[in-house]
């Protein structure tokens, strides 16, 4: 297997988080020394045969995605199968949907783009879009992802309009998904799984901040991962 990761989602240059997911990958790599590639890879496209090349996968912003059994199925793929993957902004929201339907039981759990009137709607339509907006973010004590920042706080930048439904969120804490992150409003904003190597969703887009002199935490440790599981 080379070391490789495979973003899923449909590339568009102009979109900001798409252009900012590039440049973080590329001031990780420079940061830590490492030889990795990434190859956008369209929804639609996803097969068996992902995970015989690539060591990690990067569920990429900008949903609705083409083909979202597919993704579901990547995802899923992913956190049973111990490969590092990393979902920001609509990768958290399959990220949550996946873990509904094949953790919870919600066979039926949806995200409203693609259904807004489904029966079990665990990503909705934020009432104040949080597109552009920084906001700062509580970390659990002793989570992943406090360890990776190396802090309890930070502040962190938003491109979406759908979040998770709060009809849903007590059904959500009931399972073994570890919510580990929320902001000032006490809003979900980090999900772990626990006992792997890395399987993160964050509802904010990381790569915004990275830059060439302070590549972005959760990146280089996503990019750590893949290197090791590579090997």
């Amino acid at each position: 297997m080379t070391t490789s990761i495979a973003i899923l989602g449909e590339y568009t240059p102009t979109f900001p988080p798409h252009a900012s997911t590039n440049a973080a990958i590329k001031h990780a790599k420079t940061v830590l020394d490492l030889k990795i590639d990434y190859d956008w890879i369209s929804t639609t496209d996803i097969s068996s045969a992902l995970f015989e090349r690539y060591s990690g996968i990067w569920i990429a912003p900008g949903s609705p995605y083409k083909d979202m059994d597919r993704t579901l199925e990547a995802i899923r793929h992913a956190r049973e199968n111990n490969i590092p993957c990393l979902g920001t902004c609509g990768g958290f929201q399959h990220m949550i949907i996946e873990y509904a339907r094949n953790v919870l039981g919600f066979k039926d759990a949806q995200h409203a783009e693609y259904d807004p009137y489904a029966s079990s709607l665990f990503i909705s339509q934020l009432v104040c879009s949080l597109a552009g907006r920084e906001m700062q973010l509580n970390f659990e004590p002793n989570s992943r992802v406090a360890e990776i920042y190396g802090t309890t706080t930070a502040t962190e930048q938003y491109y979406c309009n759908f979040g998770i439904n709060p009809d849903y969120i007590e059904n959500l804490k009931r399972g073994p998904m570890l919510i580990t992150a929320a902001d000032a409003e006490g809003d979900i904003r980090v999900i772990e799984w626990p006992d792997h190597p890395l399987f993160i969703g964050t509802l904010f887009v990381p790569q915004a901040r990275s830059t060439p002199e302070k590549p972005h935490p959760l990146v280089t440790a996503f990019l750590s991962a893949v290197a090791s599981n590579a090997n």
